[in-house]
């Protein structure tokens, strides 16, 4: 039996959403000051080290959707619950995202430290691969088929993708490549100090606040739309009906 979460929802605002948008803003314009004003030039990175303060956390904030969408897509198979399902759908799009400006931020620190936007060594063969596999689970859930269908193929790829994301963040550790080793997360650089370890844990707690908003928001977009599809569902079996009738 399927378990359907209907929560009442006009809008997709709410006091909490708006709060968490004016934190975003602020830590924005915080992060802005300190990542490219206040904080000082790296000895080894030099200027590049600023877009560590963003490439980081958006790193961090994908990997975090994508586990988020891991777990939802155990439990709507276990469960069969509406919620979950749509809670792992919204979190592989904001994922998305994030992995996309993860790579494009990643791309402009190689054409300044590599001289090429792009070279083929092991992160970023990893990162290619998970990028390739949530887009598939996006388009999958695209494809025009019944919910339960939908629910059940793309939980059964978010959670074979999940596999690739701890290959994808030790990439550095276990093969030879170019790419930095890790600064977050085993990774806050210990040679980090003052206003540079401030502004690298700025970036990911704002990060963090902004994925928050957009999953809240995002979930509440997936709702109404399902909502929207039935009422769409019952009115043509209505008319269908009603043609029927006459004929």
């Amino acid at each position: 039996m399927t378990t359907t979460f209907a929560p009442k929802i006009i809008g997709t605002s709410s006091p909490a959403t708006r709060i968490l948008g004016v934190l975003s803003i602020i830590g924005l314009i915080a992060l802005v000051v300190f990542g490219l004003v206040i904080s000082p030039a790296d000895f080894e990175l030099g200027e590049t080290i600023r877009i560590l303060y963003m490439h980081v956390p958006t790193v961090s904030v994908a990997y975090l959707a994508f586990i988020i969408t891991g777990v939802g897509s155990v439990i709507y198979l276990w469960k069969r619950s509406e919620f979950w399902d749509l809670l792992a759908a919204s979190a592989a799009e904001i994922g998305v995202l994030f992995f996309g400006l993860t790579i494009f931020n990643g791309m402009m620190w190689g054409k300044i430290t590599w001289g090429v936007f792009w070279r083929w060594e092991p992160r970023l063969v990893t990162t290619t691969v998970l990028f390739i596999t949530y887009i598939g689970y996006l388009v999958v859930r695209s494809i025009p088929t019944d919910t339960r269908t939908r629910g059940t193929v793309s939980a059964v790829i978010g959670i074979m993708a999940i596999v690739n994301i701890p290959i994808t963040h030790k990439a550095v550790d276990w093969w030879r490549g170019l790419h930095q080793s890790s600064t977050i997360f085993a990774t806050v650089d210990p040679d980090m100090r003052g206003t540079q370890l401030f502004s690298a844990y700025l970036g990911l707690t704002v990060f963090l606040v902004i994925f928050a908003w957009l999953l809240i928001h995002r979930f509440r977009v997936a709702w109404l739309s399902e909502r929207a599809r039935g009422i769409g569902l019952d009115e043509a079996i209505a008319a269908r009906r009603a043609e029927g009738s006459f004929s």
